[in-house]
């Protein structure tokens, strides 16, 4: 039973712990209130709701690094997560004692109000998710009685991102451009975006061995991340469903085929030299140029006009999943495709069927095809002396389409008056 005892000029309190030991706490005016406060302690005890005062006074900090080193987290996320606690989060809060925090909700509130002078919204959302869940692990940990991040107004909800699609013909005028910039790999990997939808990381860790000739199909398995300025191949995908093969359409299989013929190095797309492409070099020197163009050139042979201002490589994904949602193709598809899982009781009882695959196929190849014939001008012009061989492509799709809208005026020509 809790009991007070002398102590200097006030009272010490005195309470049986959970295993048995003696816990104690000082600095009471008077024995009554020592008494009071052991007691309260015993009785959280017997209703399990008991937290340790030595262990709440755990600094944030200390929680947070023991929490980062036991995570099992992808390099990619750990990468992140490191620099969101360097940067942001352990300047505010390194010192304070768990439960300190707990009682200054006022106090998160301000320092998430002041992330956002410095920060874009999305930053600030995921800065306060990270510091979040680790107050929430110090609740299941018993550091502290709840989380004083609930009720804590992050963002404004007027920002949404805005996701733009691309038109085939757009993909096929930007990849005539990175052709120009980057080489026939630049070609390849902008319609590889487009027409595949898998991610940067994934695109950009293909091997020559992992593609599978017979299916015409890329292996998904192993991405190429970027952490701390090193890249390595991860060990597995972003998610369970990310690990995958994807069928590429006719064209495109013929178009990586080539490139694969020629490729010396271990992996597909490479620098100038070789090495491994870095996302935010290729962004700046090659992707950006490409669709943004360069109307303001004061030499008129450099002046471009804009594909698509501001488009970015994960766009890609979005179009890829428009695309195939424009030609009706099934969601459990479009998402096996894409390497998302299906929700709820569709990821148990649908399933993608070879029939699903070949009208992904088909879909695609259309696309591409009336890209060909939609593309005009100086855009047209640079793509056959790149890739002379689509002249006769164009030709017989030219021919094709004709020939359709000659079939279809004889048949309308053939309709009385009366049946009209």
């Amino acid at each position: 039973m809790a009991y007070a005892q002398r102590h200097g000029k006030g009272w010490r309190a005195r309470y049986k712990k959970p295993d048995g030991s003696w816990g104690s706490r000082s600095g009471f005016e008077t024995k009554a209130a020592a008494e009071a406060w052991g007691e309260d302690q015993e009785s959280l005890i017997r209703r399990h709701l008991w937290i340790d005062p030595q262990e709440s006074e755990t600094p944030f900090g200390t929680f947070a690094e023991a929490w980062l080193t036991g995570s099992r987290l992808a390099i990619t996320t750990q990468a992140k997560y490191r620099s969101y606690l360097d940067n942001h989060v352990l300047p505010q809060w390194e010192d304070w004692p768990l439960i300190q925090i707990f009682n200054n909700h006022l106090e998160v509130q301000g320092w998430v109000n002041e992330l956002h002078d410095e920060l874009a919204e999305p930053t600030v959302a995921s800065v306060f998710a990270l510091f979040s869940t680790i107050m929430n692990v110090a609740v299941r940990a018993r550091k502290v009685p709840a989380s004083p991040c609930q009720g804590i107004r992050v963002t404004t909800g007027e920002y949404e991102a805005e996701r733009q699609v691309a038109t085939p013909a757009q993909f096929l005028r930007a990849a005539v451009r990175l052709h120009d910039s980057f080489g026939y790999a630049g070609f390849v990997l902008t319609l590889m975006d487009g027409y595949t939808g898998a991610r940067w990381s994934e695109l950009v860790g293909l091997q020559p061995h992992e593609y599978d000739e017979i299916n015409k199909a890329i292996r998904v398995q192993e991405p190429l991340t970027e952490a701390g300025g090193a890249l390595a191949k991860a060990k597995r995908t972003k998610t369970p469903a990310g690990k995958r093969w994807v069928q590429l359409p006719p064209f495109l299989a013929e178009l990586y085929e080539a490139l694969l013929e020629d490729c010396i190095h271990p992996y597909v797309f490479v620098g100038e030299k070789g090495g491994n492409l870095r996302r935010g070099n290729f962004r700046q020197r090659f992707w950006r140029p490409a669709w943004d163009g360069d109307p303001d050139n004061p030499d008129p042979g450099k002046r471009l006009a804009p594909v698509l201002p501001g488009f970015t490589f994960h766009e890609g994904r979005h179009t890829q999943r428009t695309w195939l949602a424009e030609d009706g193709i099934p969601e459990v598809a479009r998402a096996a495709r894409l390497g998302h899982k299906m929700p709820g009781m569709a990821n148990v009882y649908e399933h993608v069927t070879p029939e699903m695959k070949r009208r992904v196929l088909e879909a695609l190849q259309e696309r591409w095809e009336a890209s060909l014939l939609a593309l005009r001008g100086r855009d047209r012009a640079r793509l056959l002396v790149l890739h002379p061989q689509m002249e006769e492509q164009i030709n017989r799709l030219t021919a094709r389409r004709q020939a359709e809208a000659s079939e279809g005026d004889k048949i309308i020509a053939q309709i009385s008056p009366r049946q009209a």
